[in-house]
């Protein structure tokens, strides 16, 4: 949905997934189309590209985070942006982490820290999801309390394609009341963001370097 809302303002999109699964889903829903790419692996021509480059729920599945960081850095062009969001707060680990391979959630401040070594200035950094999110992660954190064996890498792999506790609540949250109380919620979240209430971050950081 992110891809095609993107390519919809009249953007150029290139997809970067290593889940088996979720490169299949993506080929079949955007094969063919000349403004959204689907890869496997990063470009050899991707340095200094991208005006933009977006990493949703992936860092925590990195080991090294600060390498990462520094390819998705190096993929920017001078004055580009990085736009991400993680888990926030280590004291908040539960099921719901082991069940999708995370290797950790983060600090406010560890965040920025690892932004700005990767060469990074950061212009925006909120602690989103309160209460709503919260709400929804207690219950993934029940649904996954089992344990799993399916090792770091298949966990990771599949966590972006799972789906379960969102479609046992699709039901409620299409109806008129659902989708009301949904918007009131992710509307009073706006006045927690700069608050450690939340159960993520989301943060803007610039590539230093004339635009």
């Amino acid at each position: 949905a992110l891809l095609r809302d993107v390519a919809a303002r009249g953007y150029a999109c290139d997809a970067l997934e290593t889940s088996p699964r979720a490169l299949e889903l993506l080929r079949e829903a955007y094969g063919g189309r000349a403004d959204i790419r689907v890869h496997a692996a990063a470009g050899d021509d991707w340095a200094g590209a991208f005006d933009l480059v977006m990493a949703f729920e992936v860092l925590e599945h990195i080991e090294d985070d600060a390498a990462a960081l520094e390819e998705w850095c190096s993929w920017l062009a001078p004055g580009g942006h990085l736009l991400l969001s993680v888990p926030a707060h280590q004291r908040r680990w539960n099921p719901t982490d082991v069940w999708a391979g995370h290797f950790r959630r983060y600090e406010r401040d560890e965040l920025a820290a690892r932004l700005a070594a990767a060469g990074l200035e950061v212009r925006s950094l909120e602690c989103y999801g309160f209460p709503l999110a919260n709400a929804l992660e207690a219950v993934r954190a029940r649904t996954f309390q089992r344990g799993d064996t399916r090792g770091r890498e298949g966990a990771t792999a599949q966590s972006g394609v799972e789906r379960r506790v969102e479609t046992r609540l699709w039901p409620l949250q299409t109806r008129l009341l659902g989708r009301a109380a949904m918007v009131a919620l992710c509307n009073m979240q706006e006045a927690f963001l700069d608050r450690e209430l939340g159960n993520g971050f989301l943060a803007v950081a610039r590539r230093q370097g004339a635009a």
